[in-house]
């Protein structure tokens, strides 16, 4: 493993700013606390800071040398509405926030690159460190592209980076094309009319129309969705009723849909619509249907993912990256970035959980778990890539 020596050195400062920010997790667009310690940082460091692009949002400006070439690096700041189950120093000192999703780690990895590339950096253009609010539902990456990121930081390409429990320390993940699914929730409304239990003639039952409905809908991946399309159509929630003696008025469906591919999604969604609204009208119910697209697949560019596997492969070797990672169905807000900008998303191994600090939770060190955190052991690593990338990046005509 080819790591920065004067990153090696930092890293005990990386690791505090680390453990700080998970003592004082925030939520999306609440990362006030996070963005002022990012902020301060950057300027002590001698560069200089943009703010407020999706309202919490931080961007550290290096330049060098004389060309107009542009790089967006990008780390997410917020933390989960999560109670925190370790007893370590560091645990949360907010009850009922906690950062579950290692955001801390990936803002302490790219301040170690900063503060190395601004001391040490060699190459001939422009890189934009974007601290990045809210990816936890919040869609921050679109808030800061619609506040003007790309008009105000100028970048060719944009790469982001999560760790990833169960991948070995000091190995790397990727794929190019889809690599994180879309995130997408629907709420479906059926109203038919109520009546006494023991009268069911009297009314129009809705809990029926949408049992009906729910159980249509499974037909919609296995009959009409490309069997070689992958897609998840989940209902969660069933809400209906308070009265055991009662035919309520109407029915609740409610739920997600993840797909790789906006098509696919399309046809999902327009199914969807056709068999609530005929099965509704079978029954003389009425439905609506509300489906909303909050995430967009993560589709990686190709020229972009092989100038990132050349430069995992220069730091850890062949061996320890793999090219050929299995797509996730969770999502992740960067997939908007990547709507605008050719660029590449990784996931960095965090080891399986043994590097937790004693009075860690009996939980497994898995993302979006009360015993999750983050390995430390990544931050060298994590910011030499970051380094390592901004240098081959400038280098390289049009990478």
């Amino acid at each position: 493993m080819e790591l920065l020596d004067p990153i090696v050195q930092f890293t005990p400062e990386i690791q505090k700013i680390r453990r700080d920010i998970h003592a004082h997790p925030e939520l999306c667009y609440e990362e006030l606390r996070t963005s002022d310690l990012i902020a301060a940082k950057l300027t002590a460091w001698g560069i200089p800071v943009l703010r407020g692009l999706g309202g919490t949002g931080v961007v550290g400006i290096i330049q060098r040398g004389t060309s107009n070439r542009g790089l967006g690096l990008r780390a997410d700041m917020d933390a989960l509405p999560m109670q925190e189950v370790n007893h370590f120093a560091h645990k949360s000192t907010h009850p009922g926030k906690m950062h579950a999703c290692g955001h801390d780690g990936h803002t302490a990895m790219l301040l170690g690159a900063a503060h190395y590339l601004v001391q040490h950096g060699d190459f001939d253009g422009t890189v934009y460190l974007i601290f990045q609010p809210a990816e936890e539902g919040g869609a921050g990456a679109r808030q800061m592209i619609a506040d003007g990121l790309f008009e105000q930081c100028p970048m060719e390409a944009v790469f982001g980076m999560h760790n990833w429990p169960g991948t070995p320390i000091g190995h790397f993940g990727v794929v190019a094309g889809p690599m994180m699914a879309s995130s997408n929730e629907f709420e479906v409304v059926v109203t038919g009319k109520g009546a006494h239990a023991a009268m069911p003639h009297m009314s129009i039952d809705p809990i029926m129309v949408a049992v009906q409905i729910a159980q249509s809908w499974q037909t919609i991946l296995s009959r009409n969705v490309n069997p070689l399309d992958t897609a998840v159509l989940s209902i969660t929630q069933i809400h209906a009723g308070s009265a055991t003696n009662v035919i309520p008025d109407d029915a609740t469906l409610i739920g997600t849909v993840r797909t790789f591919s906006t098509t696919v999604l399309d046809q999902i969604e327009a199914s969807m619509r056709r068999i609530a609204s005929h099965t509704a009208h079978a029954f003389d119910a009425r439905v609506e249907v509300r489906f909303k697209r909050n995430y967009p697949a993560l589709v990686n560019h190709p020229k972009q993912t092989d100038f990132a596997i050349g430069v995992m492969r220069s730091i850890v070797g062949d061996a320890a990256v793999n090219t050929a990672v299995v797509p996730t169905m969770g999502a992740e807000d960067f997939a908007f970035m990547l709507q605008e900008k050719p660029g590449c998303y990784v996931f960095i191994g965090n080891g399986e959980g043994d590097h937790r600090d004693a009075g860690h939770g009996l939980g497994p060190c898995n993302l979006h778990n009360p015993s999750y955190d983050f390995n430390d052991t990544l931050l060298p690593l994590g910011a030499t890539y970051w380094v390592r990338l901004t240098e081959q990046f400038f280098k390289t005509p049009h990478a």
